[in-house]
Formats: structure tokens, sequence, C-alpha cells
């Protein structure tokens, strides 16, 4: 049961990351930027915010959900700002020779920028909930079989974000400091326009 259960979880992450949104325009930019390992931070970051949202659905945690849903203007309002904040920095952002390594500052910040914009999405658990009644788990799960199905979702996440991470650096070192600088403007209008339709959907 419970390795079922881990599958299901995997494939349930796995779908709900492809969508290419703003984190995975972030995790491609980061990639070419600074390397593999910067851009599977946002992976992670965002993996961390569908556990959550994944845990509330697989417990059952209704007062949660409607406690974030009861929120949504304000969370897409800090969303669709950070967003902004996000777009225009990478934006103004200047290229850099790939072939210089990275170091490790500001890991732990695009970690929790990541987080903080997928956790400002509260429509992504209504959609873990109506996903996980599609595949037979709408149910209440016992403890272990939800911490499994969580660790599925988590490791599914992880999965696309680290495919992901790894065609975007096949193109990495084609690209020189110009070439960055061009991704970098692209990255931050996408974004930015993400920021745009966030706000622009509170109207």
């Amino acid at each position: 049961m419970e390795p079922v259960v881990f599958l299901k979880g995997l494939i349930i992450g796995f779908a709900m990351a492809v969508p290419i949104g703003p984190l995975g325009i972030m995790s491609i930019r980061k990639t070419l930027a600074d390397g593999h390992t910067r851009g599977l931070i946002i992976g992670l970051g965002a993996a961390t915010a569908d556990s959550l949202f994944g845990s509330i659905a697989a417990f059952g945690l209704t007062f949660v959900s409607d406690a974030i849903s009861s929120q949504q203007f304000w969370l897409r309002l800090v969303g669709g700002g950070l967003l902004l904040f996000l777009g225009i920095r990478t934006f103004r952002h200047k290229g850099k020779d790939p072939t210089i390594p990275s170091d490790n500052k500001g890991m732990l910040r695009s970690y929790v920028s990541a987080f903080l914009i997928a956790l400002t999405d509260p429509v992504t658990i209504f959609a873990f909930v109506a996903v996980f009644a599609a595949f037979g788990l709408g149910h209440r799960l016992v403890v272990i079989s939800a911490c499994i199905l969580v660790l599925g979702v988590f490791s599914g996440s992880c999965l696309w974000f680290l495919g992901l991470g790894y065609v975007a650096t096949l193109f990495r070192h084609k690209l020189d400091a110009g070439g960055l600088t061009w991704v970098n403007r692209i990255s931050g209008v996408l974004i930015i326009l993400s920021g745009i339709a966030a706000l622009v959907s509170l109207i």
C-alpha cells in the first residue's frame, strides 16, 4: 500500500510542478547564471510549499485551507508585489561570465523567496484536494500513509526541477556574459508580467 501511495504522490508532485510559471523561469535563469545547484534551490523552495499544501490536503486540515482561502486577497497582493520586486531586480542584473564559479551567498534568500512566492497561491491547496480525489486519495488517510504521500509530492516536485535544471545546464556554457544579460532581461520581463497578472486578478 505505502509504495503505491508514494508513487501516486510522486506523480502528483511532478504533474503539479510541470507548468512553467514564475518559479520555473527563476529556476532556469538561476541555473544559466549560477549553475545547477542554485537553480535547484529554487525548486526546493517550491517543493517545500507544495509539500505544505499537500499536507493540508492529505491530513484533511480544512480549517487551515479555509483560513488561507479567506486571506486570498492579501496573499495575492504580497505575491504579486514580490514578483514585481524580483522581476525588476532580475531585469537589472548584469550577466557574468558563466565559467566563473559561483559562491554560496544568497542561497537561503533564493530558497525563501521561492517558498514565499509558491505560498502566496492559495488556489494550489484546492488543486491538490481535487487531484488527490482523482487519484482515489480523497478520503482521510492514516497518518503514515499521509506522510508517505506528502513525501512523494515533495520528491515529484524536486524531480521536475532537477530535470529542468539539467536541461538548462546543457545550454549554460554556450552563453557568454552578454547572452546571460539578455536571459536576465527576458526572465525579468516574464516575472514582472506574472506579478502584474497576480495583481490584476485582485480587481
